[in-house]
């Protein structure tokens, strides 16, 4: 069976959460039990009201990384991304998103600080939305290998919205790391 889920056909109706749509979620724990934290929050995600499918990768570990650059004195990340077939509004999914992470004992002290869980909705669909309240496609998606790497994995025609194919998002990130 074909678990690449991002390849629906458009639905007519452009309401979202009228019908189905394909969510991108970036996953990432660099707190406790990382991998535990990551099947949890999948296995979380998976029986949420109204989502019919969720496929995740499997975990690649990372740096941290804060706004100015990589942090090798943090604790590393495990990181992952799941597709996930809902017929959850984004803004309602997106509230859903936080309270999983606070299921999971996410604490928000510090912006860009160490978490146990970190679950960012990367695109919903072909939405574009920049309010306060709801940015997709995300907004540093395009700049994230750690988000990039593991979507391609389970979805090889992956397209952000806005940005491109995600195959040559990566390869351009690849090759400007190379320099």
């Amino acid at each position: 069976m074909d678990r690449r889920l991002t390849h629906l056909p458009a639905p007519p109706d452009p309401r979202p959460g009228r019908l189905p749509q394909v969510a991108v979620i970036a996953l990432g724990s660099n707190e406790g039990d990382r991998g535990e934290m990551l099947r949890a929050a999948a296995d979380r995600l998976r029986r949420l009201p109204l989502v019919d499918d969720l496929v995740m990768s499997e975990p690649i570990e990372t740096v941290a990384v804060k706004p100015d650059g990589p942090d090798p004195d943090a604790p590393p990340y495990l990181n992952a991304v799941a597709l996930m077939t809902t017929r959850l509004a984004p803004q309602v999914l997106l509230g859903m998103l936080h309270a999983v992470e606070e299921e999971q004992g996410r604490v928000r002290l510090e912006r860009w600080g160490d978490r146990t869980l970190d679950l960012d909705l990367i695109a919903y669909g072909d939405l574009a939305s920049d309010t306060p309240h709801l940015q997709v496609p995300h907004p540093r998606a395009a700049e994230r290998l750690f988000v990039l790497e593991p979507w391609l994995s389970i979805d090889p025609d992956a397209v952000l919205p806005g940005a491109g194919r995600v195959d040559e998002l990566v390869r351009r990130l690849r090759s400007s790391d190379d320099r």
